[in-house]
């Protein structure tokens, strides 16, 4: 059986996967080719995205750099002073670094490094991000500036007189986290239909031309993470493309599983952990699991 939507049998155990874990999860899965075919919990709930909005900045590129507004080979030259707080890449670095525009594009994709957002971000603008993704029919995808924006919030929401402050307090399960913290409408925030809506035009050349779509399946395809959805298919013959997102207690992540059949789904997975630990495996892990439930789901209502 194949429909607008799967039987509710697969919900109730993906909703238990997420209760076993000790998160609240919204889930998308759906086959490319046959968008109807799909899976979902409560896919329409617009959620903090964390750096999920990373796909979003990179399509928005992409069709700037297709209609001659950008140059991908630009070279910038970022320093001390354009270091945005992080635990990868640029970001970590002390001394002036000069790359190109594309690779930048390249590495926010591949560790998530938030200084090289940023810079991209910078040339492409809020706006235009903003504006691509409604041409692209995602209404309820807003960046509000990207990680800088999530960090000056977080600041104004805590109080906090520090960054490293208001982490702290956000990761305390002792305190209580001002309600405004997870509210998606001045962060970055998506639904997971829209985002798995994002995927779908990358990888059917949708969201910019062929040559573009290309090179964003390739930047996906560079993230090292194992932890979360690529948990789920752990073989050496299923291809996982993802970025996640990670915002306090909340862990995403949004990719495009390739199956040794030919087979391929978007599989979106957005979590908040009940608990506030950096650590927390299971919540990772459910990620996964829970897309893998998903997707056998789909194989044998398609008698694979």
């Amino acid at each position: 059986m194949t429909g607008p939507r799967r039987g509710g049998g697969v919900e109730r155990t993906i909703r238990s996967l997420f209760d076993d874990a000790g998160v609240r999860g919204w889930l998308h899965v759906a086959d490319l080719h046959r968008p109807s075919a799909r899976v979902v919990v409560d896919p329409d709930e617009q959620v903090p995205m964390g750096s999920v909005y990373k796909v979003a900045l990179m399509a928005a590129f992409c069709r700037l750099a297709d209609a001659g507004l950008v140059d991908p080979r630009h070279r910038l030259t970022l320093e001390a002073a354009d270091r945005v707080s992080g635990p990868t890449g640029l970001s970590i670095l002390r001394d002036p670094v000069t790359m190109s525009l594309r690779d930048l594009v390249v590495q926010m994709m591949s560790v998530s490094d938030n200084t090289a957002a940023h810079a991209v971000l910078r040339t492409v603008g809020a706006e235009a991000v903003d504006g691509v993704c409604a041409e692209l029919g995602l209404p309820h995808t807003r960046i509000h500036g990207g990680v800088v924006g999530t960090f000056d919030r977080l600041l104004a929401d805590t109080g906090a007189g520090s960054l490293d402050a208001a982490m702290a307090h956000v990761e305390d399960n002792d305190t209580v986290v001002p309600p405004d913290v997870y509210d998606p409408a001045y962060k970055a925030s998506s639904t997971p239909a829209e985002t798995a809506r994002l995927l779908r035009a990358i990888w059917t050349d949708e969201a910019a031309s062929p040559e573009s779509c290309s090179f964003m399946r390739a930047a996906m395809l560079t993230q090292p993470w194992t932890h979360r959805l690529a948990s789920g298919f752990p073989y050496d013959d299923v291809t996982v493309h993802g970025k996640t997102g990670t915002f306090g207690s909340m862990r995403h992540e949004a990719g495009v599983v390739e199956l040794a059949d030919g087979s391929v789904y978007t599989a979106v997975v957005f979590t908040q952990a009940a608990r506030a630990d950096r650590k927390l495996p299971r919540a990772d892990a459910v990620i996964g699991a829970a897309a893998r439930a998903a997707v056998e789901d789909l194989r044998a209502g398609q008698g694979v």
